[in-house]
């Protein structure tokens, strides 16, 4: 015996939660790939960020690369399961998005309105994904279910 799956039936609070998985998908995919961005120009030793001195948390400029570059990697990943609306996938948003903002908190003298930038984002993607109802939604890689009039 095979269960079928039946979306729920489509409600403004439903359009407004698939709406908020959407932005938590796309904004996840977005500061994942500025990470990776930002992690090769670190890990290249560009000239775009500056170093201070005698600053707390001081890592090696390679070292703050590669781990913008993994985060930015799974939030990528992690995006495209956001598409499926896959709880898993929420959780572990969540769990990156909250990593992304510690980064960026640690790496705030490297690259200062940047990272204060990306804290914003994430802090919409924890947002968007805390809000919504696990059951108000539908895949969104699928087509919407019909509205009833």
């Amino acid at each position: 015996m095979s269960a079928t799956r039946t979306p729920p039936a489509d409600t403004a609070k439903q359009g407004w939660a698939s709406g908020l998985t959407a932005f938590a998908a796309v904004m996840l995919f977005l500061v994942g790939l500025l990470d990776i961005l930002r992690g090769i120009m670190a890990v290249a030793e560009d000239d775009v960020f500056v170093t201070t001195r005698n600053y707390v948390f001081a890592f090696d400029l390679t070292s703050w690369g590669w781990i913008h570059l993994v985060l930015g990697a799974i939030a990528v990943i992690v995006s495209i399961g956001l598409l499926k609306t896959a709880m898993w996938a929420r959780v572990s948003g969540v769990i990156i998005a909250g990593l992304v903002i510690i980064a960026n908190f640690l790496s705030v003298p490297y690259a200062p309105v940047w990272s204060i930038v990306m804290i914003a984002l994430s802090g919409f993607i924890i947002w968007a994904l805390c809000v919504i109802d696990r059951d108000n939604l539908f895949d969104l890689s699928e087509e919407a279910p019909p509205r009833s009039r």
